[in-house]
């Protein structure tokens, strides 16, 4: 377009755009018009305003596009115009290249405009109909590119149109759309990230991301999709998927300006070098991920990163009970920094700067979407989590988001909480977490704790979580995900924290006047309500049914899990102990009880056994302080026999996958890639896919 593109520029008196756009012919072999189509700077939107804004103004020659492309075939000269740069640029060096980087990328850039106008307006069979759309033979056969004659915009016979529409629509077979897709598919796997390659390398992954919005705006089965057949035929699944991954984890962030010149090295790498040896660039950078709004931070400075990100969920979630390659390669890939063995791998990736970059990110919805995926499915990873000394760097920021659960959606809340569960179904896992001390943590502001190990401060998140649920949320789902990870770590507590131990009880407590509450309006409806402990407004006696069942099935889940810790930890746990020698007429209500006095006879027994303890102390020394209390407990803890308990099964839950797990994740993928991504999509025209925010 020979200019730079602002965000005031009015597009359509461009002469190049209006050619391009209007009712001739421009080859590809016009070097001339596309040196000059393709000579322009253009400031991408970053938000959706902006996206609007570059939409708005591209609206008029987009519908002339659509109005004139079936007969004069540009978007097949551009799309050629694409292919030659991009083979071009594996045997030029970095020097030569850059102009044919500068220029594929343009070229990509109208391409993604015009596909995401299409995808967005019309159909999949039209856009594919525009791809593989030939020009409609010139009024003069004779007319060669040699002749010097030759014009170089090419007039349309128009007593052809009605013919050439005929022949398009058998042409469409998707042949020119595929070649187009090992293009996008070569520039990521291929070319080495390198700083004035970035752009093109994001603007590929856009592209793809863009081609496979087309499940947003139809309501065909992807099954019978030509751009998911294609895609998910792909021959390079695996070397694709390594370097989405490999983007993600080296995190290299977006330079300063685009296309800016680099120094030495060639293009031609190949495809090991290209994925092993991804190049970061040289200079320091600060860390922009220590800003408050982490996703946006992480969105604008590592742009790559992100899109990468998204665009392997969207690979992975869809087709997900089919034969995916995208999915198996994700789910295969194994640790480059292990020794080779029998069992093969489908790509390798260093797990320690994976794990690393996820620790960093793990509070965006996203990065944990893919912590879920990879701790579910791919046992190597999962193994090799599950081996770090340094847990707390990825527990840590997990249980901030479920501390600040009204700054996160119900989803992300529900993934974090299933990331739990998975890691506590470790045994190794959660007896580190309590070997794992930590000090000041400044954002838990209930109460001022100088020390706790990450194993208390997991309990008090949870159960925190726990009772936010039942005052706004009310999952059933969300308690029962939240009681099996304490239930798994149950039988490994260790040194709890007075008020760790406090709060475990308390829960039990607040359930257990709940339950209170609700029985009685049960028995008497026309009783004054107690608005001291919330259980609903306007709820009707089925509903108050429904949640007394529920809330005895967790206060029985409570009960289990202060059995399971007095079964195997008791000796390692005096506070808890304690607490419940305080506490003790809290279970007061629930020993005639059928559903509890099974196993509340049980912490009566201990209770009993301790109380008589400290009855024959306080009978030789008097009252006794909070020290002695627990020394007399630790004391007697060396002499209890937990054989004298009632046996119980060992609680041991393990997380698994509903059936037809696309029905949840390919929405929730694709309002994370709305709401989180680089590309912005009209919310108006979506229809395959419901998601909860507005693109």
């Amino acid at each position: 377009m020979g200019m730079n593109v602002s965000r005031q520029v009015d597009l359509t008196e461009n002469e190049y755009l209006k050619r391009f756009v209007g009712k001739t012919h421009v080859p590809a072999y016009d070097d001339d018009f596309w040196n000059n189509f393709l000579q322009y700077h253009i400031n991408l939107p970053t938000n959706s305003q902006e996206q609007l804004s570059l939409d708005s103004r591209l609206e008029s020659l987009c519908q002339s596009f659509i109005s004139h492309n079936l007969h004069t075939g540009n978007f097949g000269s551009l799309i050629n115009v694409f292919l030659l740069k991009v083979s071009e640029l594996l045997t030029l060096s970095d020097t030569e290249s850059n102009v044919h980087i500068w220029h594929a990328f343009n070229a990509l850039f109208i391409i993604r405009c015009l596909v995401k106008y299409m995808i967005e307006t019309g159909s999949e069979y039209q856009l594919l109909q525009h791809f593989e759309a030939l020009p409609v033979q010139a009024a003069d056969s004779d007319t060669t590119p040699n002749d010097a004659s030759t014009s170089t915009a090419i007039p349309i016979d128009v007593r052809a149109v009605e013919e050439t529409k005929a022949a398009v629509a058998k042409l469409v077979d998707g042949s020119k759309f595929e070649t187009f897709l090992e293009a996008l598919v070569n520039i990521i796997v291929v070319l080495p990230v390198k700083e004035f390659t970035y752009h093109l390398h994001l603007e590929a992954v856009n592209c793809m991301i863009i081609l496979l919005s087309v499940s947003l705006f139809s309501q065909q089965t992807m099954e019978k999709s030509t751009i998911y057949r294609t895609i998910y035929r792909c021959q390079h699944a695996n070397t694709l998927m390594s370097a989405l991954l490999h983007f993600l984890s080296r995190m290299s962030q977006a330079p300063q300006t685009m296309f800016g010149f680099g120094t030495g090295g060639s293009f031609v790498f190949g495809i090991a070098e290209s994925l092993w040896s991804i190049l970061t660039f040289a200079r320091k950078q600060p860390d922009i991920l220590t800003a408050h709004d982490l996703p946006t931070a992480f969105r604008e400075h590592y742009p790559l990163a992100n899109q990468s990100l998204l665009l392997i969920l969207i690979l992975t979630n869809h087709h997900a009970t089919k034969d995916n390659p995208y999915r198996i390669s994700l789910f295969g890939c194994s640790d480059s920094q292990d020794s080779p063995k029998e069992d093969p791998a489908t790509f390798k990736i260093d797990f320690s700067s994976l794990y690393n970059t996820l620790c960093r990110i793990v509070t965006i919805d996203q990065a944990t979407l893919l912590l879920y995926l990879l701790l579910y499915r791919n046992q190597r990873f999962q193994k090799y989590v599950m081996a770090q000394q340094n847990l707390q760097q990825l527990v840590i920021p997990i249980l901030q988001t479920l501390y600040n659960a009204p700054d996160s959606t119900s989803h992300h809340i529900y993934m974090s909480l299933i990331v739990l569960l998975i890691l506590s179904e470790d045994d190794n896992f959660n007896k580190s977490v309590h070997q794992i001390m930590l000090k000041n943590i400044t954002w838990y502001t209930e109460r001022s704790i100088s020390e706790i190990s990450l194993g208390g401060l997991l309990i008090l998140v949870v159960i925190r979580t726990i009772q936010y649920n039942m005052l706004k949320m009310r999952d059933k789902y969300l308690h029962t995900n939240c009681l099996a990870a304490l239930a798994n770590m149950s039988g490994q507590f260790q040194s709890l924290h007075p008020y760790v131990a406090q709060r475990l009880v308390s829960l039990f407590e607040t359930l257990a006047k709940k339950h209170a509450r609700l029985d009685q309006q049960l028995k008497h409806p026309n009783g004054e309500p107690d608005i001291s402990i919330p259980i609903g407004c306007g709820l009707t006696s089925e509903d108050m049914l429904q949640d007394l069942s529920v809330l005895e099935e967790v206060l029985r889940m409570v009960l289990e899990i202060l059995n399971s810790c007095l079964s195997h930890q008791l000796i390692y746990c005096p506070n808890l102990v304690y607490t419940l020698l305080y506490k003790r007429n809290v279970f007061e209500a629930f020993r005639s009880h059928s559903a509890f006095q099974d196993i509340i006879q049980n912490i009566d027994m201990v209770v009993g056994f301790f109380s008589s303890r400290l009855q024959r102390v306080q009978e030789q020394r008097g009252e006794l302080g909070v020290s002695e209390v627990l020394e007399v407990i630790s004391k007697g803890a060396s002499q209890w026999s937990s054989d004298r308990l009632r046996k119980f099964p060992d609680l041991k839950f393990k997380y698994v996958e509903e059936d037809a797990p696309e029905e949840f994740f390919i929405p929730y993928v694709w309002t994370l890639v709305c709401k989180a991504g680089c590309v912005h999509f009209s919310s108006e025209t979506i229809k395959g896919v419901s998601t909860e925010i507005v693109c």
